[in-house]
């Protein structure tokens, strides 16, 4: 995926100068793969450019929705809310510039999403704002399972995207909240790659007794797209 100044959809553009985060591949796969059916109430904690709620919004067959994405970074913010107001669903979706700590505790959802900051010990980048974006020092996993459980819905879910350790350590943190895994993609570059990143729904509803995960490999043998790779982002992707 480039990381040029812009990345063109098929239903919208994600402009990315103002952030240093920018479109990636897993997140791509985080925003096609969130189920939205009988969806009205949507939470995106970390919205960065806002892809995922213009990713989501794509998909919605609702007559009346709305999607909050918060966002902490002023930058990042004014660069999700000019991407959305540019696109055919700006008036469902709402950029709130605040740390999710921060957000009404009375507002709920039927749908919490997310692509946090993960790296809870690596080394640090020296450009400041993708610390920021990376690092844990301003969300951090009790805080991001703090949130949701706030502002979760009782039959809600809460979708998100993470590296396998990380996979770990934010589900233990859930599960003090009596929030359990129900379904769970793992994500590959490769077949002969190690899985680099896991998409996991968790819910009040107690775990199933056995959780078969789903994989996806973004390439195959012969480095050539793989066909459900094609499949599940065929509806955003200009190439395919």
């Amino acid at each position: 995926m480039p990381r040029n100044s812009f990345f063109q959809f098929k239903q919208f553009t994600i402009h990315q100068e103002q952030t240093s985060m920018k479109v990636c591949t897993d997140a791509c796969v985080l925003g096609a793969w969130t189920k939205v059916t009988d969806t009205r109430k949507i939470l995106d904690i970390g919205t960065g450019t806002g892809l995922l709620p213009l990713m989501l919004a794509q998909r919605i067959q609702e007559s009346e929705y709305q999607i909050d994405a918060v966002e902490i970074d002023a930058h990042s913010a004014e660069q999700a809310r000019q991407n959305i107001a540019q696109s055919p669903f700006s008036a469902q979706i709402r950029v709130i510039e605040a740390a999710i700590q921060e957000v009404e505790a009375d507002k709920k959802y039927e749908l919490i999403i997310s692509n946090p900051p993960f790296f809870q010990n690596s080394l640090r980048s020296p450009k400041e704002g993708r610390n920021r974006a990376a690092h844990d020092e301003r969300l951090s996993f009790p805080e991001l399972a703090q949130a949701v459980e706030r502002h979760l819905l009782p039959a809600g879910r809460f979708t998100v995207l993470l590296p396998v350790f990380e996979t770990e350590l934010l589900s233990k943190e859930l599960a003090s909240f009596d929030l359990h895994l129900q379904e769970q993609l793992i994500l590959k570059n490769a077949p002969a790659k190690a899985p680099f990143r896991m998409v996991s729904t968790f819910s009040k509803s107690q775990s199933p007794k056995e959780i078969t995960p789903e994989m996806l490999c973004i390439r195959n043998e012969a480095d050539e797209y793989t066909p459900e790779f094609v499949n599940l982002l065929k509806d955003y992707y200009l190439i395919f």
